[in-house]
């Protein structure tokens, strides 16, 4: 697979989903795959050797480009990406030719949450902190870009659920990605590590007080962020205690190989618990630390005194870190890609039916028998063939009398009526069925529509699916059905908005759905405005085959003029 791995974060700087994201391509690179890192970077050669790879060949897409120069981004940033910076993510999108995109930390306005709403490929996105999820800070905004991410994955329960809140989905478990061979476990020294933050002085006081009576032991504070402040050296452990600055995984292994015990700060960095359990170091951190940090400073003084506890918790690490290498998370992260991928459609052979004439068929109707339209079932039939139609499906609001009707009369016509109906399920909008035999109730789950169309025979018609003044499909439903759905919808003349129509195509192409056109009418003079150009067919099955290779065509009306002659009808009929 072509894959692109996009990270937020500068990498000519050290950061922690810099280093998950360097071990899972060196990974699946070793497994075969093509992997490209996109990334902004401050280091000149890196940004050099991204130009030249930009507009160079794309044969062999390099390891990494670098995008642009980095911009400063936290949880409370609301600075853009630079005009330039889109322009060089958008030409390395199209010229990947990627099968999948993966994002890390889209939640920041930065190019990860570019590279996931613009990508046409499969895209998975990665949440690594609860601190980084304010963007974007429209509903509407976040919902168009979880209806373009295939797999929502998370490093820890916590951090799911904190990004469920504002990207609701199901969220996967996946390793952190250690590098074993790195962080192998040396000769143990008689050593405390103790994760450094500001907030950790309570901490720190506690874990001094009970080392004064363990001579031998040292303790290093690790720090792990720069700036950050630098702790005094306790006049008490005077000789046994000093501070290390390590930002990069290969500074931290340093420490953490020979050390016997480690206290992680309540807030610090996830990654580095993975790295030391890796190393084989005993974890002191138990339950309701938080609130009390003198359990954490308690349990490592027993760790210090009580030899086969600190053998049996760092026995326990060792265990643990066999979930956490990058080797696990390449496992993983494979699994999901390939998942994501089965989505997609196989391309689809040309119609066999070359030899047949070609008609225009308008796919979403309505009549009198919807509530909400005043068009007679022989005024529409006429109004179609005057328009040139070939086939029409009547597809009124939760009622089948008006197809059935439209069936009837359309005996002896040139005219084919496909019988369907436009059924309301409980709370994810809508679903068409069409050549349908009977009338479908409004108020199920989505699923339970879909099942009671394919039962009678049926094809599944989705329509308007990412009109947002109305109710639609959320991603995880449309997602969930996918392999369901015969056709979708990805032009409705009736919609406000021509973006929602450019979202259903994109989403059709993205999995090679099958596509269908309507005018939505209730109107006649709506009728026809959005159409397919299709080969003639019979039956469920050839009108299948037919749709594959058809045109859709738009033949736009003023929408206000439309809607304001359905006004008019509708103002005449509660007059009668």
């Amino acid at each position: 697979m072509r894959i692109a791995l996009v990270t937020p974060f500068a990498w000519s700087q050290p950061h922690d989903v810099n280093e998950h994201v360097d071990g899972l391509a060196r990974e699946l690179r070793r497994r075969g795959h093509s992997v490209t890192v996109l990334a902004p970077s401050n280091r000149a050669r890196d940004l050099a050797a991204g130009r030249r790879a930009l507009l160079g060949s794309f044969d062999e897409p390099p390891e990494l480009i670098a995008i642009g120069p980095a911009v400063p981004i936290s949880r409370r940033s609301r600075m853009g990406v630079p005009v330039g910076v889109r322009a060089s993510l958008a030409l390395a999108l199209a010229r990947g030719g990627f099968d999948v995109v993966h994002g890390f930390e889209p939640g920041l306005p930065s190019l990860s949450y570019l590279a996931l709403r613009d990508s046409a490929a499969l895209t998975v996105a990665t949440f690594f902190s609860p601190e980084r999820l304010g963007y974007p800070p429209g509903r509407a905004q976040r919902e168009r870009l979880l209806a373009r991410v295939d797999a929502l994955l998370a490093t820890s329960e916590e951090v799911a659920e904190a990004a469920a809140l504002r990207f609701p989905g199901r969220y996967e478990l996946v390793p952190h990605g250690v590098d074993p061979e790195l962080f192998f476990p040396a000769e143990k020294k008689r050593l405390v590590v103790m994760e450094w933050r500001q907030t950790e002085r309570p901490l720190l006081r506690a874990l001094v007080r009970e080392l004064v009576q363990q001579p031998g032991w040292e303790l290093v504070l690790l720090r792990t962020r720069v700036p950050a402040s630098r702790p005094a050296v306790s006049p008490r452990l005077r000789g046994r205690m000093r501070v290390r600055t390590a930002r990069t995984g290969a500074a931290r292994a340093e420490v953490l190989r020979a050390a016997s015990i480690f206290v992680p700060a309540a807030e610090g960095l996830a990654r580095l618990v993975a790295e030391a359990q890796t190393a084989g170091v005993a974890i002191a951190a138990p339950p309701g630390r938080g609130e009390q940090p003198e359990l954490a400073a308690a349990e490592a003084a027993r760790m210090v005194e009580d030899e086969a506890f600190r053998a049996r918790r760092a026995a326990e690490s060792l265990a643990a870190a066999q979930s956490q290498t990058t080797e696990a998370l390449a496992d993983r992260v494979e699994e999901v890609y390939a998942r994501v991928a089965s989505r997609r459609r196989s391309t689809t052979a040309r119609s066999p039916f070359e030899e047949r004439d070609w008609i225009l068929a308008d796919l979403h109707l309505h009549t009198s028998w919807s509530h909400d339209c005043s068009i007679d079932v022989d005024e529409l039939l006429d109004h179609a063939e005057s328009q040139g139609l070939g086939a029409i499906a009547v597809t009124d609001h939760n009622v089948f009398g008006g197809a059935l009707e439209a069936v009837e009369r359309a005996r002896g016509r040139r005219l084919v009526v496909i019988p369907g109906e436009e059924v309301k399920t409980a709370d994810q909008g809508e679903v068409i069925g069409l050549f349908l035999r009977e009338e479908i109730p409004r108020g199920m789950s989505f699923g339970e529509t879909v099942a009671a169309i394919r039962a009678q025979g049926g094809l599944v018609y989705l329509p308007h699916p990412f009109d947002r003044l109305h109710a639609i499909p959320g991603p995880p439903t449309l997602h969930r059905h996918l392999a369901e759905i015969d056709i979708f919808e990805v032009y409705n003349a009736r919609l406000l908005f021509e973006a929602y129509n450019e979202e259903a195509l994109r989403f059709a192409r993205k999995y090679n759905l099958t596509r269908g056109a309507g005018s939505d009418a209730h109107v006649l003079a709506g009728v026809g405005t959005g159409a397919i150009r299709m080969r003639r067919f019979s039956g469920p099955e050839e009108f299948l085959v037919s749709l594959h290779d058809a045109e859709v065509l738009r033949r736009p009306k003023s929408l206000a003029y439309l809607q304001g002659l359905k006004w008019v009808a509708q103002a005449k009929e509660r007059v009668r």
